[in-house]
């Protein structure tokens, strides 16, 4: 007498076929989303900021616009008016003075921390140091 040690099948054909029938439609549904939405993330981030393009040139915070400084990395319009408004008191109350003679000086604006900082410093300019230059 011969043994035979055959496994049943873990499916039935109906489940096999409803098991293909679903594969399908996820892999069209999937598809379908990526052919109307092929949106890709990269990683690495790109070494530019978003809105980098929107700045010219180099800005000088003693007499940027307020949409100029917005356009500055994480910058936005609050902190750009909170900008504005420090140097208007700075040269108020300090006649004859620039308010932000180096970048650090930025740092006394509420919101802008080191980090902040190190992000806009490569697209600021400072007036030179007034001791070195003149006759």
């Amino acid at each position: 007498m011969r043994w035979s040690l055959r496994m049943p099948e873990p499916w039935s054909a109906p489940q096999r076929r409803v098991l293909i029938g679903l594969v399908f439609v996820l892999a069209l549904y999937v598809a379908i989303r990526y052919w109307f939405d092929p949106m890709y993330v990269s990683d690495p981030q790109p070494l530019a900021p978003a809105r980098a393009g929107e700045l010219a040139d180099r800005i000088a915070p003693n007499v940027a616009s307020a949409d100029d400084l917005a356009a500055l990395p994480l910058i936005g319009e609050r902190r750009a008016r909170d900008i504005i408004s420090y140097r208007d008191r700075y040269v108020a109350d300090h006649p004859g003075k620039v308010a932000f003679e180096k970048p650090e000086d930025l740092l006394a604006i509420r919101g802008i921390g080191a980090s902040i900082l190190a992000q806009i410093k490569p697209y600021l300019i400072f007036p030179k140091d007034r001791s070195t230059t003149g006759p």
